[in-house]
């Protein structure tokens, strides 16, 4: 029974995660569905943790918020997180900024730049 409740608070994070990701990109409910090509009560029900979405569902909705499907696979915990992700994907930090919940998306979108500055210098 425990392994059922490990599994709904997974994909509740995965909800989480992919809804504020889609307040981050200033997405409606609407918007990020017809983008991803999946039903809004479809997504809203994955949002919930209500549903598990298979990985093209995962894939596309990490295209249409524009982020990696390794990303949104990892976070599904459909991927390890291997040293070497994450030094690709720039140890954690661009997702750790945009997840702080105490950041209005202005601040992350600012924060995001500014690192993505930083680590692009040659």
């Amino acid at each position: 029974m425990g392994r059922t409740t490990d599994n709904d608070s997974l994909w509740r994070g995965v909800g989480d995660f992919i809804r504020s990701q889609r307040e981050l990109a200033n997405l409606s409910l609407r918007q990020l569905a017809e983008v991803a090509k999946i039903s809004n009560p479809y997504l809203s029900q994955i949002e919930r943790g209500l549903h598990k979405p298979s990985a093209d569902v995962l894939k596309n909705i990490a295209s249409a918020l524009q982020i990696s499907a390794e990303t949104m696979y990892a976070q599904a915990g459909l991927l390890e997180d291997t040293p070497e992700r994450a030094a690709r994907q720039g140890s954690g930090v661009e997702e750790a900024i945009r997840l702080d919940m105490r950041l209005s998306s202005d601040q992350k979108e600012t924060l995001v730049r500014i690192y993505q500055g930083f680590v692009e210098r040659p």
